[in-house]
């Protein structure tokens, strides 16, 4: 698929000062507010796959409508069938260490699902050309995570990003910079958070709470207290209020609210949104391949 904005591609021969007015056009570019998202409960995936024996296999809706075993030929799958918007997940393991002769490389990952169902798989495997750098992720990983994009047939509605949107330096994360040059709508999800201060503490919170997160001074490119994101308790023990929040933010053509209302309808009982949680297990196996 042909970039929305290749003149925003994200260079890694560039100075670090060049990387960060880089992305300050991205960010510049980039949408914070509902412009063609999808609807939560359009992409609300019911059960999450269990991994214990592997990945699902990728099927189509006429597989999922005729398969052997999945109940009367007119049944739907979860979400509507092909009707369904196609969300995709975007995740990457690293090949390192590999000697002489065989740079590190990024295995990135794609996962398309449609009506909760994996369509399609794809991977990409890239050399990296910068070591990890906080604030820069995307020119280490924007290239090879294009590539797995470019590997699939479907196009996505949603694009769900293992990385930050605009919570971030200067509001151009991971998931805004793939957004903005593929122009679809994309959400971050990241781990844990890059800047900006929540509205509450987050520690032993229940299952579904969320709160905001606003701009703070390390935000370069908002005005302080501007809402860039949530901390959303994803999931959560009753017993051992243990497990830590999600941080998450719009990428592109998403408003905060709605792309934490995205990743709750998700997240289908784990932690991680479905999306990205079957891509980083598809990462680790194209890894297992490409070693």
């Amino acid at each position: 698929m042909d970039l929305a904005r290749p003149e925003l591609r994200p260079d890694p021969s560039l100075s670090r000062g060049e990387m960060e007015a880089l992305q300050r056009d991205i960010a510049a570019a980039a949408v914070f507010a509902d412009d063609g998202a999808p609807d939560p409960v359009a992409v609300a995936v019911d059960e999450g796959a269990s991994l214990a024996d592997g990945l699902p296999p990728a099927r189509s809706d006429a597989q999922e409508r005729l398969g052997a075993g999945a109940g009367p030929a007119d049944a739907e799958p979860q979400g509507g069938g092909e009707d369904a918007p196609t969300v995709v997940g975007v995740d990457q393991a690293f090949l390192t260490g590999r000697g002489e002769g065989r740079p590190d490389a990024a295995v990135s990952a794609a996962v398309a699902l449609r009506g909760g169902r994996v369509v399609q798989y794809a991977s990409a495997t890239t050399p990296l050309s910068v070591p990890y750098i906080p604030g820069l992720l995307a020119f280490r990983e924007g290239e090879p995570i294009l590539a797995a994009l470019d590997a699939l047939d479907a196009d996505p509605d949603l694009l769900v990003c293992d990385g930050s949107g605009r919570i971030h330096y200067r509001e151009a994360g991971l998931a805004t910079h793939v957004g903005v040059l593929r122009d679809v709508p994309s959400v971050g999800v990241a781990k844990s958070l890059l800047c900006g201060e929540p509205d509450e503490r987050t520690d032993e919170r229940p299952e579904g709470w969320r709160t905001p997160i606003r701009a703070d001074h390390a935000v370069e490119t908002a005005e302080p207290g501007t809402v860039i994101g949530h901390a959303f308790q994803s999931r959560q023990y009753p017993n051992s209020r243990r497990v830590n929040p999600l941080y998450v933010s719009p990428g592109h053509r998403v408003s905060s609210e709605t792309a934490v209302a995205l990743v709750a309808a998700l997240c289908a009982g784990y932690k991680l949104p479905e999306p990205t949680r079957l891509a980083d297990a598809h990462a680790e196996r194209a890894k297992r391949d490409a070693e």
